[in-house]
């Protein structure tokens, strides 16, 4: 039985990073290729800041050859799921990652 999940959603890395400054999330799933700014500098923009800096975080993204995973774990990435992925099997994945953390 996987426990239950709170979810907020951000449309631009910019305002995932306001968003982190209120919910203050366990885990945050970040796609690579986002509008304006990339989830890479969203990473790197997070472990700027003292309050979000712990947030463990997933990348998402179809670039997941094995050098650009490597690139991903090196900016602090916990873990790298690649696209496509199962919807339905998504939370399994996440809590799999989250076990490891």
């Amino acid at each position: 039985l996987m426990p239950t999940l709170s979810v907020n959603t951000a449309d631009s890395g910019m305002r995932a990073l306001q968003s982190m400054q209120t919910s203050k999330p366990d885990l945050v799933l970040l796609d690579v290729m986002m509008p304006n700014m990339d989830g890479p500098t969203t990473l790197q923009q997070m472990r700027s800041q003292p309050e979000l800096q712990a947030i463990p975080v997933i990348f998402m993204t179809a670039k997941a050859m094995p050098q650009e995973v490597a690139r991903f774990r090196a900016l602090g990435a916990a873990a790298v799921i690649p696209k496509p992925f199962d919807p339905m099997l998504l939370a399994e994945h996440v809590f799999s990652i989250w076990e490891t953390l």
